[in-house]
């Protein structure tokens, strides 16, 4: 497929697509975290913070590995590994909550992709197609934005991983509540395993990328129904 030269350094660019400033919505998610709160499992900076780290686990066993190999698919013009990724992502979002914000997200970044000079047409009309009628996923997205990056893939994800980590501070603050200091505490434990948890991901081949977290599926069931919340997951 034929690309396009970014003229915004890749530095820049990788800065970027971590933005938590990013137009995509992922401020109004919390991803389980507020039910965890209302059922008193996230308490304080360090049950957050043991929480928030066993997410991390899971994003590096998760979607992080579908974006790890989603970036060597896009960047050999694998269409089958991409077109398997897709299916994977889509039947992997066991709550409705978990399947709107990966919609969502997915698609305001893809709008968002289309108005800047990153990829080029026959790219995008790949990522649709492997898509079908579904919602193009975030994961296969920002997989394809990365790609284009012209960074190695451990500091890509790792831009990825930083920027979930502070979407997932933020969160926490409003939901627990914690105070800015304790939330610098908490991103800065996460920010030391994000190293192992990226080497993690890049060494997950396809056959082992898994999300089985049945607690979580359960919690984010629940905060469909919670009374009252904040966010939207």
């Amino acid at each position: 497929m034929d690309t396009i030269t970014d003229p915004v350094p890749p530095l820049l660019r990788l800065t970027w697509l971590a933005s938590p400033a990013l137009p995509i919505g992922a401020f109004s998610y919390s991803e389980a975290l507020e039910a965890a709160v209302e059922h008193g499992l996230v308490h304080d900076d360090v049950s957050a913070g043991h929480w928030l780290s066993q997410q991390l686990g899971l994003l590096a066993r998760g979607d992080l590995a579908a974006i790890a190999q989603g970036i060597l698919a896009w960047r050999a013009n694998d269409e089958e590994a991409l077109r398997d990724l897709a299916r994977w992502l889509r039947i992997t979002r066991d709550a409705a909550e978990a399947r709107l914000q990966s919609g969502q997200m997915g698609q305001s970044l893809l709008t968002w992709l289309r108005g800047q000079p990153m990829a080029s047409p026959a790219q995008l009309a790949c990522l649709v197609d492997c898509c079908g009628d579904a919602a193009p996923h975030y994961a296969l997205v920002m997989s394809l934005a990365l790609a284009i990056v012209d960074v190695p893939a451990d500091q890509a994800l790792s831009s990825q991983a930083f920027g979930w980590a502070e979407n997932q501070v933020q969160a926490a603050l409003k939901a627990v509540p914690l105070g800015q200091t304790a939330g610098q505490r908490v991103l800065t434990r996460l920010a030391r395993e994000i190293p192992a948890a990226v080497a993690e991901a890049i060494a997950t081949p396809p056959a082992r990328r898994q999300l089985f977290a049945p607690m979580l599926s359960i919690l984010a069931a629940r905060h469909e129904t919670q009374y009252s919340r904040l966010f939207r997951s």
